[in-house]
């Protein structure tokens, strides 16, 4: 198959395309994930165990109602763009919510996505 300008240029910009989504979306997985710790690990037991809930209040909030939310469109938007298989973002959403779990979810998230690069070169 032959190349022609025009079909490399919109392979430069459909990477830089997804290249923009992994970015944005490694960095609110980052942001969602270090959030949800300090909820379940500092917010929740200072909550109930020390009746202390405004780390669980505004942390949870901010998680609930900002981030998370953020971060489902920027992975659905990275799995528009990358033509990720449903299954695989359906897990990539679940595991958001799953402390430790989520930084495991967008390092092979971003691991697949790399891979898939490199086989359309």
């Amino acid at each position: 198959m032959e190349r022609t300008a025009g079909s490399i240029e919109r392979s430069v910009g459909s990477e830089r395309r997804v290249s923009g989504a992994l970015t944005r979306y490694q960095v609110i997985a980052w942001i969602v994930s270090i959030l949800l710790i300090v909820l379940v690990v500092i917010g929740v037991p200072l909550k109930y165990a020390g009746d202390h809930p405004g780390v669980a209040k505004w942390v949870g909030i901010a998680h609930g109602m900002f981030f998370y939310p953020l971060f489902l469109i920027l992975a659905i938007d990275l799995a528009w763009r990358t033509r990720m298989p449903p299954l695989r973002l359906l897990l990539t959403l679940i595991a958001g919510t799953v402390p430790f779990i989520s930084f495991v979810a967008e390092r092979e998230t971003t691991k697949w996505v790399n891979e898939k690069a490199l086989a359309a070169r």
